[in-house]
């Protein structure tokens, strides 16, 4: 049996939604969090975006079950044609970065002890 590269543009598209999904769900508390420690901006832009949580929680984590179910159409797509996704391993690995980015994002956002001793912390 042949196998047959999957070559269409869609096979790229699980891992682009993934990355906006974690840019989604980070913009509320973990890029801030990070702006904050690494000195270039002040607890201002925190509370800015704080406030806009509403929207950018749920739409990274829709983000996210999307970029999975685009990822999951494509392998039984090609697990029925029979041919080999293209640049699988990359996608796997940048749905994982965004799986832990929105978890990261939501554990922040419904444990606020935990976020309080992690910015005691630092």
């Amino acid at each position: 049996m042949v196998q047959v590269l999957s070559t269409g543009g869609s096979e790229r598209l699980p891992a682009a939604t993934g990355v906006v999904a974690a840019l989604l769900a980070a913009s509320c508390c973990l890029l801030p969090l990070a702006l904050i420690a690494t000195g270039v901006a002040g607890a201002g832009l925190m509370m800015t975006m704080m406030r806009y949580e509403w929207l950018t929680l749920p739409l990274g984590v829709g983000g996210l079950a999307g970029a999975y179910a685009l990822y999951f159409r494509e392998r039984r797509r090609c697990d029925t044609a029979g041919c080999r996704v293209v640049g699988e391993r990359a996608t796997k690995v940048m749905l994982g970065a965004a799986t832990a980015v929105v978890a990261v994002a939501l554990l922040l956002r419904l444990f606020p002890s935990w976020t309080a001793g992690v910015l005691q912390s630092l």
